[in-house]
């Protein structure tokens, strides 16, 4: 029945107007991790007795499914490779009044989870982010920090400063967040999308310190520092195109109108000295930058609005579901 799922999860944390013990589901997504995910497991369950745990896995080839299922995990599978996939899959499916989303490579403590839970619900917020601190170089490496730093700097300069680590693998979300959140990444540029999704909606966030360990030495990182890091720059662009599209096009404006003033400037002055055009084709191109230009600022006036319009349409799915509830 539609909006039957909805009305459950209010009715577990409000039952005749008194709230109730609120419903944590740890989200796991998974590939190749079957050093580390019973530890994860374990750890996730001793922390949140309460919560359940589901570890997804994407086509993992080492045993992760059977190591989680051992340890007392719910798994269940997505055949769409990336980590973006699983994350939309896994917002998609569970039901629960607090996710918690964290990766099953064991760098994460249990501990600082279920603290970040705790302030969720003692702030009614819609996203506490793990802020990493780790004194240990081969954990957190000098390229995935400097990388880090840069990305998310740039991701507060455009879109709010209001993060310092979007990058983390630790982070905790209201349910109003998870079922409002459209999800169109595929692999780890999610955590980017993740972050500007709550900035865009201007939801009540917050970020915690938490510690940040050293993976298995035989369990290898997927991360690529450099593959991942220009699709995280692309997503970034994307979401700017996307979110603010009166700066994106204003640049281009910006950018054509100047080579334009700058190929007609000597054209002009030629042209007051003598009455003469010596370079139609310099002219030509010039007078088509300037119309693209222009072309190009109109294209971000109108989309301003479109884009406005759809903020608030999102913004009204986000306050159609329920609010966190209370601690």
């Amino acid at each position: 029945m539609p909006g039957a799922a909805p009305a459950a999860a209010a009715a577990r944390s409000w039952e005749g107007g008194v709230a109730t013990e609120p419903s944590v589901a740890v989200l796991v997504p998974c590939y190749n991790e079957a050093v580390s995910i019973a530890g994860v497991v374990r750890e996730f369950r001793a922390a949140l007795p309460r919560a359940t745990i589901y570890v997804y896995d994407n086509n993992s080839t080492d045993g992760t499914a059977e190591r989680a299922r051992e340890a007392g995990a719910e798994v269940r599978a997505e055949r769409l490779q990336g980590k973006g996939h699983v994350v939309r899959r896994m917002f998609a499916d569970v039901e629960a009044d607090v996710y918690v989303l964290v990766d099953g490579d064991g760098t994460y403590r249990g501990e600082d989870a279920a603290r970040l839970v705790r302030l969720l619900l003692a702030g009614r917020l819609d996203l506490v982010n793990g802020r990493r601190v780790t004194d240990l170089a081969a954990a957190y490496r000098p390229g995935h920090r400097l990388g880090n730093r840069m990305l998310t700097g740039l991701v507060r300069r455009i879109f709010g400063n209001r993060f310092a680590d979007m990058l983390s693998g630790l982070k905790v979300f209201s349910r109003r967040y998870a079922k409002s959140f459209p999800g169109l990444s595929q692999g780890f540029e999610i955590e980017t999308e993740l972050t500007i999704h709550a900035l865009e909606l201007d939801m009540a966030v917050d970020e915690a310190d938490i510690a940040y360990g050293e993976r298995p030495s035989d369990s290898p990182s997927k991360l690529n520092t450099f593959q991942d890091g220009i699709r995280i720059l692309r997503m970034i662009g994307r979401l700017v195109r996307i979110e603010r599209p009166l700066a994106f096009f204003s640049c281009g404006f910006f950018l054509m109108a100047v080579l334009a003033l700058l190929l007609a400037a000597p054209l002009a002055v030629t042209y007051l000295e003598t009455g003469l055009v010596p370079r139609l084709p310099t002219a030509v191109l010039a007078t088509g930058l300037m119309l693209l230009a222009f072309l190009s600022l109109v294209c971000g006036l109108i989309l301003e609005t479109v884009t406005r319009g759809r903020q608030e349409a999102k913004r009204m799915v986000y306050l159609s579901i329920p609010a966190p509830p209370g601690p």
